[in-house]
């Protein structure tokens, strides 16, 4: 990074920062730390959405359509239908309680050990969701400047766990519109400045049309098939349920719209939210298509993490890797021929020319593919010996991007969105964390009577507690072998059915007693563990499907045990 990139960097982030601790530095009570009701609807939706799209959104979407196409957009097809669902149901009853947390409202329709397990299930997952927020640009950081990613996690986690802090929710909600916009200009540029770099012969419908024909176009799948992750069932069941529950019962997302002035502010705020997102994400998966594109007239390195390629240099299969690296390379220019005479193709309506063509770029292709499969062997088998975990380069696909073809200032703001998707969603899930860990537990369990005053500093301190948790799991996290914005989206599958089937039971079943669904709940969420860890991976079902399986579980114990514990009364 040149010094341009470090003043946009440095400075984007230090305004973000203090102007999010200027704004609410008169918090003195713990109603206005944890829980603001002065947001307007705009506020709310930027909100929610920043709490959303952390670093990992913006790091691994585009190595996800590098390297799988846009079906991953399927994944939010059925958001806008929970967000209409949640308007219309949930919304009002929060409201009309006037709670601090999604939990509190448990105890009101249960009892308190149906509360004190639904705010257990949120902070397991949510706390160890946390630590992935961090680790994210703390990839980017340690990747970029060769710094060590442990101490720029601590690095990282502090400044969030700061501003957090001294401000609360309210600065939470203050900072994530400036971190949005921030947000919204840098991928912009980012899209622009991809087409930008294409070959001047190439427009950009011919860049759109050599996607498609190398199929990274594929938005939609309509084939039904449990073992397929990301299709429109998968995405309009299994989403729908899963989105049900991230916004209705995550207090990382109710907080942002209890904070709302009125009923109408929170519900336009979740509204502007389900329409946003999809558009938000497709460009996001677009701008990784179009990265795959740029990497068909430019030579991509074989493994993305350069870090693991050093190591590698220095073991017995170094030679090895360095065939690999020019057999890759004599290939990308046959395949680079290939393209331009797909371009060509095109450009002259030929349809038997178009087929032949096409025919030869993906037979290029797959062998590009065929090659990077033995490199990648090389690599996990390395790590195995190592004792680590098998790494995916995806999550370096944007990263090597921005950083070796982009201009300088715009390096600098780009890695500024990245931090600032981290810093916002990070910031959300500490405040969400410390309010379910005072309201729900030290305020019932612990001391019930003590003054306001009292649980203001112990939200404070609880607030830092959590971020050093987040930290600590951060340090763990260079092992996942996972694409991060999969791993994020996995452990919250795990969890959001159970927590989803227990809110749903308290709204709509108003006979089920908090004995059935306590129970059910836990037998609901020993299933989606079992689904996950147990099952041979050749019959496991797709990920987003453990959230309707909780959830319909949690439903289906319930009913079948509450005859039995009134039988017992």
């Amino acid at each position: 990074m040149q010094i341009a990139d470090w003043i946009v960097l440095i400075g984007t982030i230090t305004f973000i920062t203090a102007y999010g601790i200027y704004k609410t530095r008169h918090q003195r009570d713990v109603k206005s730390y944890l829980l603001s009701k002065e947001m307007k609807w705009y506020t709310i939706g930027l909100s929610i959405m920043a709490t959303q799209a952390s670093a990992i959104t913006f790091l691994s979407t585009p190595g996800q359509a590098f390297s799988d196409g846009m079906r991953f957009v399927q994944f939010y097809f059925g958001l806008p239908l929970a967000m209409v669902v949640l308007s219309l149901t949930v919304v009002p009853i929060y409201h009309r309680l006037s709670v601090y947390t999604a939990y509190e409202y448990l105890e009101s329709r249960f009892d308190f050990k149906t509360r004190a397990l639904g705010a257990f299930l949120f902070l397991t997952q949510r706390g160890l969701a946390a630590g992935l927020t961090i680790y994210a640009p703390a990839l980017i950081l340690s990747h970029i400047l060769n710094w060590n990613i442990y101490y720029v996690n601590i690095a990282i986690g502090g400044i969030v766990i700061l501003y957090t802090v001294v401000g609360g929710t309210s600065a939470v909600s203050q900072t994530q519109k400036q971190q949005m916009l921030v947000i919204f200009l840098g991928m912009l540029l980012a899209g622009i400045m991809v087409v930008q770099l294409l070959p001047t012969e190439v427009s950009f419908m011919d860049a759109v049309q050599v996607a498609g024909k190398s199929g990274k176009l594929n938005a939609i799948t309509f084939e039904f098939d449990l073992n397929d992750k990301y299709n429109i069932w998968s995405g309009l069941l299994g989403g729908f349920f899963l989105f049900m529950s991230y916004f209705g019962t995550d207090q990382s997302q109710v907080q942002r719209y209890l904070g709302g002035r009125s009923i109408t502010e929170s519900r336009l705020g979740l509204l502007m939210n389900g329409f946003i997102k999809i558009p938000m994400q497709f460009l996001i998966l677009f701008i990784g298509t179009m990265i795959f594109v740029f990497y068909q007239f430019n030579e991509p390195p074989l493994f993305f993490n350069r870090v693991e390629v050093q190591e590698v240099y220095q073991t017995a299969d170094k030679n090895r890797f360095q065939e690999l690296e020019t057999q890759y390379t004599e290939n990308f220019n046959r395949k680079k021929d290939n393209t331009i005479a797909l371009v060509e193709a095109l450009h002259s309506e030929n349809s038997e020319q178009i087929n032949q063509a096409t025919e030869k770029l993906q037979n290029t292709e797959n062998q590009a593919k065929k090659i990077r499969k033995e490199a990648i062997s090389i690599i996990h088998e390395k790590n195995k010996r190592d004792g680590k975990e098998k790494s995916a380069d995806t999550n370096y696909v944007f990263l090597t991007f921005v950083t070796q073809n982009l201009p300088t200032g715009l390096v600098g703001l780009l890695i500024a969105v990245i931090l600032s998707a981290s810093m916002s969603s990070t910031s959300s899930e500490l405040n969400a964390l410390a309010s379910t860990t005072v309201i729900d537990i030290y305020k019932t369990s612990i001391k019930p009577n003590a003054s306001d005053q009292h649980y203001l500093q112990v939200s404070k301190i609880t607030t830092v507690l959590w971020g050093i948790y987040a930290i600590s799991l951060a340090q763990f996290a260079n092992s996942l072998s996972n694409n991060l914005i999969e791993a994020v989206n996995i452990l919250g599958s795990l969890f959001y059915g159970t927590i989803l089937g227990i809110f749903l039971v308290a709204f709509y079943l108003k006979k089920i007693q908090g004995n059935a669904v306590f129970y059910g709940a836990i037998l609901a969420e020993l299933i989606v563990l079992a689904l996950h860890f147990y099952i041979p991976e050749a019959y496991k079902v797709a990920y987003l499907w453990y959230n309707l399986i909780g959830c319909v579980a949690v439903i289906g114990f319930a009913l079948v045990l509450n005859p039995i514990f009134k039988m017992k009364k």
